[in-house]
């Protein structure tokens, strides 16, 4: 159709009718929307689109239609009710060659968006034709939004936009919505959405492309019911992209209500929430996100913290950029990157605490003060932290995994399998059987521990699993099929000091204590030209069995707060001491005796 007009065309009959939608051009023609579609496409049929209003849409003027069909050369009753097929080759060069114009791209990018859009119309004209009963959608999953953009650089920010629209629906306390970690390996999908979610156990999938050319964006998305595949919702933002935000809020605002689920009016103040941010602001922001999502070492860390620091030097008032500081201050300090805690959380509070300044509702930020106050063995504050995490997102399976591992602190076992278990349930790769094995683990029950570990191990291998599986086997006298595994938690790791302080034990336990004594020279050293946790030392020391140097490293530890004093009231790596004064003492203080 070319260049969108700059205004609405209007009619020069007073009779003339306007027809707003694909499904009202449809039924004027008494065709399927799926065939004027294709005429739309290959014989030029007058069709007017809104390129740049809030959201996109199409109309025709019936006298147009009219002219058109009587200088049309195939007759009505010989066209074939076939499906839209692709542009021909041709066709498609024309579009995306070089010397293609802005006008060719634009009107590639509303070719795109229009498929979603006539498989959405004919599939409620059919399942209103069968009378087909609508079931309650409960439950949906946002898939990775697909980057067309011609530009692989751009990836990021389809991500970014994935997740900012997951995190807004999952603040629905009546909706179940699937986090980011389980629907991302459906970024490229070889199954229809039928069968994807049945894989995710949703009612309902969000599909949905993200297109830039310079200033501009568009998105469109749409929903499908997973039981019957069909498509009964879509829309399209034409938008500058300044205003992302405000699409992103309209987007999950549109889902929220078609699914028709019930919204609080806290939840609807949260939905629509919107910050004016400059582009190059929100640029940066969600590169630093791609980052952190993608971190594995402390170099892959750093890079995304420098794109969350210049996002808040450009705009000191955009909460997400600090809850994204606060991620990774609180990544740098734990035991298999090794920052040092004094230096880390001081960090992260400040971090978090400048986001919910600026945005009390941030579910992130509590969640990450609720961690750091845990490490602190501030338990009622941790606690508070955790609770207002779940009433902000209710669907948030980390904070569940977060309260688990409260609760084990307290030796409130149960409960806390119960709380690990609901976050497994919302999402299996956020919460997979590894955290549940860590429980078991700690709750004296290695043996079902170990099978956790190997389950979850044979769809992933991941270091902190290979570390927690090396621990149960020590505890179920297995310390030689340890080592191998520990060996190569080690290696995965980068030489992590926590896991070589496991293996020091396993190696003791082993009966090879030259090789323990040889691995805890080489942790000492480390320690003298930059930071190693009291926790390994603790572990290595309590594995050879040395119970007074054990003692001197659990006071270091007590001093800087190690993570592993979370656990002195349920962790059996402490039961050969637990009859000692001193650790009586140690728990008492930790706020747990």
């Amino acid at each position: 159709m070319g260049e969108p007009p700059a205004e609405t065309p209007k009619s020069q009959n007073p009779s003339e009718e306007r027809l707003d939608s694909w499904k009202e051009i449809a039924a004027y023609l008494d065709r399927d929307v799926t065939t004027v579609q294709r005429w739309e496409k290959r014989e030029s049929m007058p069709v007017h689109r809104h390129l740049h209003d809030k959201k996109g849409s199409v109309y025709a003027l019936s006298g147009e239609l009219d002219g058109w069909l009587q200088s049309r050369k195939p007759s009505l009753g010989e066209e074939q009710e076939e499906p839209l097929a692709e542009a021909p080759a041709n066709e498609r060069a024309a579009q995306h060659g070089p010397g293609g114009t802005r006008r060719g791209f634009w009107a590639a990018l509303t070719a795109v968006s229009l498929l979603a859009v006539v498989a959405v119309s004919y599939s409620v004209v059919r399942m209103h034709s069968k009378g087909a009963s609508r079931p309650k959608i409960q439950s949906l999953a946002v898939l990775p939004l697909k980057n067309l953009s011609g530009d692989a650089s751009q990836e990021y920010l389809a991500e970014g936009i994935t997740e900012a629209l997951i995190g807004r629906l999952a603040g629905i306390h009546d909706l179940r919505v699937v986090s980011r970690t389980s629907v991302v390996r459906f970024k490229d999908p070889q199954v229809s959405a039928a069968e994807i979610a049945k894989v995710l156990g949703v009612d309902a999938i969000v599909e949905g492309s993200v297109i830039r050319e310079g200033s501009r964006i568009r998105v469109t998305a749409q929903l499908i019911r997973g039981a019957t595949d069909e498509h009964f919702w879509s829309e399209t933002y034409d938008r500058e992209f300044r205003d992302v935000l405000s699409v992103e809020s309209e987007l999950a605002e549109s889902i929220a209500k078609k699914v028709e689920v019930t919204v609080t009016g806290e939840e609807h103040e949260r939905l629509k929430a919107r910050h004016a941010v400059a582009p190059e602001v929100y640029e940066s922001y969600l590169k630093g996100m791609y980052a952190l999502n993608r971190a594995e070492d402390r170099a892959s860390l750093e890079q995304a913290m420098n794109d969350f620091e210049d996002a808040t030097r450009r705009d000191a008032t955009f909460a997400p950029a600090y809850v994204g500081l606060a991620s990774g201050y609180n990544l740098l300090g734990t035991i298999f990157i090794g920052s040092p805690p004094s230096e880390m959380r001081p960090k992260v509070i400040s971090a978090a605490q400048k986001a919910l300044e600026l945005d009390p509702r941030l579910a992130q930020a509590h969640l990450i003060l609720a961690a750091v106050r845990q490490e602190q063995w501030q338990w009622t504050e941790a606690e508070a932290e955790y609770r207002r995490a779940l009433e902000l997102n209710p669907n948030d399976a980390n904070a569940y995994a977060g309260l688990a591992f409260w609760l084990l602190c307290q030796g409130r076992t149960e409960e806390a399998l119960g709380s690990a278990r609901r976050g497994r349930e919302l999402d299996p790769v956020a919460v997979p059987g590894g955290t549940i094995g860590d429980i078991l683990l700690l709750s004296h029950r290695s043996e079902e521990a170990i099978r956790e570990y190997r389950s979850s191990l044979a769809v992933q291998e991941d270091a902190g699993m290979l570390w927690g599986l090396g621990f149960a086997l020590i505890e179920q006298n297995q310390p030689s099929e340890a080592i191998p595994i520990l060996e190569k938690a080690r290696s995965i790791s980068n030489r992590s000091p926590g896991v070589t302080g496991v293996l020091i034990r396993a190696y003791a336990h082993a009966g090879q204590r030259r090789e323990a004594l040889r691995l805890l020279a080489e942790l000492k050293e480390r320690s003298k030209v930059g930071y190693v946790p009291a926790g390994a030392f603790v572990n290595a020391y309590l594995g050879l069995g040395e119970y007074e140097e054990a003692f001197h490293w659990l006071e270091r530890a007590r001093e800087e707060q190690s993570n592993i004093l979370q656990f002195v009231k349920v962790h059996p790596v402490f039961d050969p001491i637990r009859g000692d004064a001193r650790f009586v003492e140690l728990v008492r203080r930790v706020g747990l005796g």
